[in-house]
């Protein structure tokens, strides 16, 4: 904790900070950081950092590099880019340094006034959480390219961007500089870290909303409808904010990328990538679009300003758990769906069937009996991308898991008070009370507290679902308002095997846990030889991956052991649709209950 009179200092000077650089003063105060990128030959994957501290009066420094992402829960170590460091005073004299551990470089700098540090970073990783750089655009992940000075997150920083020679635009959530191109503010480290960088020849097409700017930024955009999609994606920006009833931004930027995979939420924009997918007469995929597009603006409410207590400030050097990500990721999933719904885009039936399709896919899994929603949340970081037969086999996803519970809740909430309260007051009220009163997070114990005072009652039964395996009574809460749901499972004839092909190979990548396979001595990686004493072909690995009737068949496989025969049987793989549908007739209540929670 610092003393009184030091935090005053420090906050007067960010004051003075973004005032001089509001009015384009080009002068840098006492205990700020200026960066300068730099990218002359993208097609080496560098990016080459230029640090600059000013107002120093210690001897030795520690530089530290993010070692992941907030909201992309993976150690990434992003330290192991970096390369060619160096270090140098006011005067340009050469300062000493070494690496104290794999993220942190301590520097010599006795009296020295100011101090730059000079280093490159590789930039190629396909990911929302990783910098990337070739002749195509360079992505600046915030965290794995921008050091910071150990304890000193609270320092102002200021950015300024050289982008390739050929490229046009550079685009951020980060504040603008008066009259100096590509160069940008942060009021300290943890807004930068949250502001990704994207230059290029992107598309770039604005829109307004209740005089707030939105600007969508589009690399490689194939032929499509730009009125439609504009105007859906202002109908999705004014579904959420409506929702909680207030904009927590001066301005929002899409930061969408070509070729990639995921995408990753800021208070002030979001970096995704789309596959060129923007082809509106694709209705299911387009759909898919916006429902991806509207989770990860929601998310600019729920984790970042909605938020568990873990999650922010953050530890940049270590996990920072949680056992609240079913709320942070389920509710953003459940609420995508209603965004979605209230902004005209989603009708009631594509809402039900997104909800029955989402608890599908955790209900049905194998890890369902093994892994509650908390638990689920707390363990992402060692589950987050650690896909394997393990995991596959004992593990759920908090998103799918966390929305059910969510429905649960909101209807729970509805029927308790006659309609007059929701979900959606649970999020304004963590919303003004934690975010905008207290500028924290909530806890485990809070969260729950604020529910239970909105319903009126208690929870227990539905937080007992969030901390246990135990089945969950959907019946009894979508009845509230007139929906019912299947809930009868249908045997599915399986051996419990998948298999992928490599070149003319088969081989096992995946096995159910418990099945006769998996009991029998099958295991992940064998080459099937032969099935039923015969060479393999399409056909008969038809039988194996695809079953049409009850039966056994007898595998040769080859393993690191070595060849053996293996006899496995097929056995009755249950699973449900949960398909939800509205009951003909329903009381006064149900009907309010449904036509408030689900538009027609």
């Amino acid at each position: 904790m610092k003393p009184i009179k030091t935090i005053l200092w420090i906050v007067v000077l960010n004051l003075l900070f973004l005032l001089a650089n509001i009015e384009g003063s080009a002068a840098s105060p006492i205990d700020t950081v200026f960066f300068t990128v730099s990218m002359e030959n993208p097609s080496t994957h560098y990016f080459h950092v230029e640090m600059e501290c000013t107002g120093l009066d210690l001897q030795e420094y520690q530089f530290k590099m993010p070692a992941w992402t907030p909201g992309y829960y993976w150690i990434l170590d992003l330290a192991k880019n970096v390369t060619d460091f160096k270090a140098s005073n006011e005067r340009g004299e050469v300062l000493k340094w070494e690496k104290t551990k794999k993220d942190t470089w301590l520097v010599q700098a006795p009296n020295a006034k100011k101090l730059t540090l000079s280093y490159d970073v590789f930039a190629y990783q396909r990911s929302v959480a990783e910098p990337w750089l070739d002749d195509g655009r360079a992505f600046i992940s915030p965290t794995g390219i921008f050091m910071y000075l150990n304890e000193k997150l609270d320092y102002p920083v200021k950015i300024k961007v050289n982008p390739f020679a050929d490229w046009k635009n550079v685009s951020t959530g980060l504040k603008e500089v008066k009259n100096e191109p590509n160069t940008f503010i942060a009021s300290n480290f943890d807004e930068l870290y949250d502001c990704p960088i994207l230059a290029g020849n992107m598309e770039v097409i604005s829109f307004q909303l209740n005089e707030i700017p939105y600007t969508i930024v589009m690399e490689n955009p194939a032929e499509f409808d730009r009125k439609t999609y504009t105007s859906d994606f202002r109908k999705i920006a004014k579904s959420a904010t409506e929702l909680i009833g207030d904009v927590p931004y001066d301005k929002y930027t899409y930061l969408i990328m070509d070729q990639g995979f995921g995408g990753l939420e800021h208070r002030n924009s979001m970096a995704v990538f789309s596959n060129s997918n923007y082809d509106i007469t694709n209705s299911e995929g387009y759909k898919g679009w916006l429902s991806f597009i509207a989770h990860e603006f929601f998310h600019l409410y729920n984790v970042k300003t909605i938020r568990p207590i873990e999650l922010g400030p953050f530890d940049y050097s270590q996990e920072n758990y949680t056992n609240m990500l079913w709320v942070a990721e389920g509710f953003t999933v459940y609420y995508e769906y209603l965004v979605l719904n209230r902004a005209g885009l989603f009708s009631r039936k594509e809402v039900l069937d997104a909800l029955s399709h989402t608890f599908a896919k955790f209900e049905n899994a194998n890890g369902r009996k093994l892994l509650s929603a908390r638990q689920a949340s707390f363990d992402t970081w060692l589950n987050f991308f650690n896909w394997n037969n393990h995991t596959d086999n004992t593990t759920i996803s908090y998103y799918d898991i966390g929305c059910a519970l969510g429905m649960l809740l909101d209807l729970k909430i509805r029927n308790e008070t006659n309609n007059e309260k929701s979900l959606d007051d649970v999020m304004r009220t963590i919303y003004y009370d934690f975010h905008k009163k207290q500028n924290r997070g909530y806890t485990d114990d809070e969260f729950r507290a604020v529910c239970e005072k909105i319903a009126g009652c208690s929870l227990e039964e539905i937080f007992n679902y969030a901390a246990s395996t135990v089945p969950m009574d959907y019946q009894k809460y979508l009845s509230f308002a007139g929906i019912e749901i299947n809930l009868n499972p249908e045997k599915e004839i399986s051996f419990g095997v998948s298999l992928r092909k490599n070149g003319d190979n088969w081989i096992v990548s995946d096995i159910d846990r418990n099945s006769p396979a998996w009991q029998k001595g099958l295991s992940i990686d064998n080459q099937i030889l032969s099935i039923n004493g015969k060479a393999v072909n399409d056909e008969s690995i038809k039988m194996l991956s695809k079953p049409k009737n009850t039966g056994k068949l007898s595998l040769k496989v080859s393993g690191r052991a070595g060849e053996k025969v293996i006899a496995i049987e097929t056995f009755g793989k249950a699973s449900c649709d949960y398909k939800m549908v509205p009951v003909a007739q329903m009381s006064t209540k149900q009907k309010t209950i449904l036509e408030s929670w689900i538009q027609e």
